[in-house]
């Protein structure tokens, strides 16, 4: 599995800040719902849902929130960075400003945990988040997330 696979072009986006984190699950829907069809209410109750079992926000500023949805066939991904940190009631306590938000189906199993793993070990290089976050442009972003696999794969 690689990032490529999961996140599309059209799933990455700049965002100047959200003021909760109810009003980011809102915007990672929206996107969402855009980029793959999903309905977008039905994205923020899932992921507020998840995220009231614990925070996901995993420290260094980046959060992984995550949820499992009905009428969704494959793993599918959506990235936000925020100009403005955002606190996440994260482990370390620190703002969060890099968000990958992973969908998949009820049923999906091993794929959503391969792809949480993927992407876990992706964004803890501290190398790769400061490219990441000293880029605005989605398109480059997206370039960034994805071409990681082919160089790390080499």
């Amino acid at each position: 599995m690689q990032i490529s696979n999961i996140l599309k072009q059209e799933a990455v986006r700049v965002i100047g800040a959200a003021s909760s984190k109810k009003r980011l699950f809102q915007e990672v829907a929206e996107v969402a719902q855009a980029a793959y069809g999903l309905k977008a209410q039905l994205t923020v109750e899932a992921l507020l849902d998840r995220e009231s079992l614990g925070p996901t926000g995993v420290g260094h500023g980046v959060a992984l929130p995550h949820a499992r949805l009905d009428g969704i066939d494959r793993v599918v991904g959506v990235f936000i960075s925020l100009e403005k940190p955002l606190d996440f009631g994260a482990v370390d306590r620190q703002p969060v400003d890099i968000v990958f938000a992973l969908l998949a189906p009820v049923d999906a199993g091993v794929e959503h945990l391969k792809a949480l793993a993927l992407v876990s070990r992706t964004l803890r290089e501290q190398s790769f988040c400061t490219k990441l976050r000293a880029n605005p442009d989605p398109a480059t972003l997206h370039t960034i997330l994805t071409e990681s696999q082919s160089v790390q794969a080499a």
